[in-house]
């Protein structure tokens, strides 16, 4: 007896806590809860409903696909991006002379800190071509930071030929690390595919370049330095203090002191999810909007069929 008399009293004290407790709490709900058997289903509510889900189910699906995917921000600011280069910019260059022969071809590179190297052989390669009659020409070095050139040229053979045929085809020339990504269209081998085989066997080739320093960041922070040039060019017929024609093909350069940079960057996790909560919310609400206009529009038009019946 005793026993069912402590139920029953702890039951009277768990409704009493609860009545002081979450009762006086419950009337901060705004979310107020309407009975079932005072709502109305109709046709045109569930059609709207359909459309609202699978309007939100596509915009999720969008801003999903938005935030996997990576982003290519831009930017120009003035600044040398590469400081631990020690001054230097690498260079990569792939040239094809069809009609000079391989010992009269050589590199000579110049500029405005007094560099002035004539036939220069590190890091490079002849290849004949046609028989021993032309050659491809392919090295790599490095210029200072600074104005100046460098060019293809007989200057270096031991002894000129008479007519140097400086006919020939750019296939490669960039500057620093190769950059290649899938978003960034730039003019990184600005010369590649350039040919000159129809110009005049003996005019020299001035190929004028403006090069832009390029610095790409990932989403890891792993940079990359590379550099894109723009290029113009001109030709003429080049003499010397003798009289003779020594024609050469010459690449002068210029460095710009804007820098151009991309940076990866990903959607912010927080972003999203206000974007989808927007999306939910402002679905609901203006399709909310929608039904009850319809629901009072047919509720109206009921009402007018049933006063002209009467």
């Amino acid at each position: 007896m005793w026993g069912l008399d402590s139920n029953v009293f702890y039951c009277h004290c768990g409704t009493v806590l609860y009545l002081l407790i979450y009762e006086p709490f419950s009337v901060f709900d705004i979310y107020r809860k309407v009975p079932k058997d005072l709502t109305q289903p109709t046709y045109t509510g569930a059609f709207i409903s359909v459309c609202c889900c699978v309007f939100m189910l596509f915009l999720f699906l969008s801003e999903l696909t938005g935030f996997i995917a990576t982003e290519i921000v831009n930017e120009l600011y003035v600044d040398d991006p590469d400081k631990d280069s020690g001054g230097k910019i690498d260079v990569s260059l792939n040239i094809s002379l069809p009609n000079l022969h391989c010992d009269l071809v050589g590199l000579d590179i110049q500029d405005e800190m007094g560099r002035h190297e004539v036939g220069h052989i590190d890091n490079s390669m002849k290849v004949p071509l046609n028989n021993g009659h032309g050659c491809r020409f392919e090295g790599e070095f490095s210029i200072n930071k600074v104005p100046g050139n460098f060019h293809v040229s007989t200057h270096s053979a031991t002894a000129q030929p008479q007519s140097p045929d400086m006919t020939h085809i750019i296939h490669k020339l960039a500057f620093g690390e190769k950059l290649q990504v899938q978003h960034v269209q730039g003019a990184f081998n600005a010369l590649g595919g350039a040919n000159r085989l129809q110009s005049n066997a003996l005019a020299s080739h001035d190929y004028i370049l403006k090069i832009v320093p390029t610095v790409y960041e990932d989403l890891g922070g792993k940079q990359r330095f590379s550099y894109q040039y723009t290029v113009a060019n001109k030709e003429y017929v080049a003499y010397s203090h003798t009289g003779r024609i020594i024609p050469a093909i010459w690449f002068r350069y210029d460095l710009s002191p804007i820098t151009v940079r991309y940076t990866e960057r990903r959607q912010p996790f927080y972003r999203f999810i206000t974007t989808i909560c927007a999306i939910i919310g402002g679905t609901f609400t203006v399709a909310g909007i929608i039904d009850s206009c319809i629901f009072t529009a047919s509720e109206a038009w009921k009402k007018i069929q049933i006063g002209k019946m009467s």
